[in-house]
């Protein structure tokens, strides 16, 4: 008998089956909301060295050529302050900006680092190898260009993917991990329809608007709406040129259920450092029950903890405050 077959899907909760089911965003409701960003233009690329005040913090955009793909990837970050490292990875369809309230605040002590992933924003979008522990190893590199050695991390969900292996891998290096918005120990396939939506994506066009795009996930999975300017910046980010071919090769480089068993037999027994799982109260896709005994699947972790926000799947802009207390919690871990 395989692994796989031997580890039987999660039965979905009761109380978040008609959640899970509800129907996806009215159409003529997106074409309202998207109509409200029909001004939206694209970004200019960043140079190295140039910043931006957000929230009032001085961010700084940089540019490094990290190992890769048998030649080298070019990933672009943001920082601000100083201090103890915290590493931040976004989902999709997000950017390093998904952070930036958290950054902000956070940035008096620490030092905030915020990467676009292989693939988004204006890190590198060339074939290469997309599955998650290679560009996490890719991640790596950077960070020891940039002369990070030891650091926090903090992620949510298609990041949260990345950083599952750079914990287990890096042992000695990762202080402590703020983890969010990603399959854990229980996994059932319904939980995942964007899966082949997402592959499928060159051959739809799911993603070559970014502004339907953007605006039809934050419209369906959250439950606080989110701010104008947040939103128009994220549909801005994810308006660099080719992010709609080079994200789905992550979709079609494992599944969700490769990745739900790879975790579950080795990632989750190689974490050693303080975790703190962050879930939205309301998240459609991850049922808050599948994580009330965390404890238990992350064994040799010296602590574990449990924390919901008030919020859906996209907490970070949802409830921006509550998850920089979280996150300073985090660090007292």
């Amino acid at each position: 008998m395989t692994v796989a077959e031997a580890i039987p899907y999660s039965q979905i909760p009761a109380r978040a089956v008609p959640i899970l089911h509800s129907p996806m965003p009215d159409e003529q409701l997106l074409a309202e909301r998207v109509a409200r960003f029909a001004d939206v233009k694209p970004r200019p690329f960043d140079h190295e060295g140039d910043h931006e005040d957000l929230d009032g913090a001085r961010f700084t955009h940089h540019f490094i050529d990290a190992p890769g793909d048998e030649e080298t990837v070019r990933f672009h970050y943001a920082e601000a302050g100083i201090g103890e490292p915290i590493v931040f990875l976004h989902g999709i369809p997000d950017s390093w900006y998904q952070w930036h309230h958290q950054m902000a605040a956070l940035s008096t002590t620490h030092r905030c680092i915020a990467f676009d992933l292989k693939g988004y924003g204006q890190s590198s979008k060339e074939f290469g190898d997309y599955r998650h522990e290679a560009a996490a190893e890719q991640l790596v590199s950077a960070l020891d260009l940039i002369g990070v050695d030891t650091f926090n991390i903090v992620a949510h969900d298609r990041g949260t993917a990345q950083a599952d292996f750079i914990v287990a891998n890096h042992p000695d290096r990762v202080l402590r991990y703020g983890r969010g918005e990603q399959h854990l120990y229980h996994f059932h396939p319904d939980l995942a329809p964007q899966a082949p939506l997402f592959a499928d994506a060159p051959r739809t066009g799911l993603m070559d608007d970014p502004r339907y795009f953007v605006v039809w996930l934050y419209t369906w999975i959250t439950k606080h709406p989110i701010g104008d300017d947040d939103l128009r910046r994220t549909i801005q980010e994810f308006s660099y040129p080719d992010i709609n071919r080079a994200v789905p090769r992550y979709f079609n480089s494992q599944s969700f259920r490769q990745e739900w068993l790879r975790r579950r037999r080795d990632l989750l027994p190689a974490w050693r450092c303080p975790v703190m799982i962050i879930e939205g109260y309301e998240s459609k896709s991850q049922p808050r029950e599948f994580y009330e005994h965390a404890r238990e699947y992350i064994p040799n972790a010296p602590s574990v903890a449990v924390e919901y926000v008030d919020a859906g799947h996209f907490w970070p802009k949802e409830r921006p405050d509550a998850v920089t207390e979280l996150i300073r919690k985090l660090l007292d871990m």
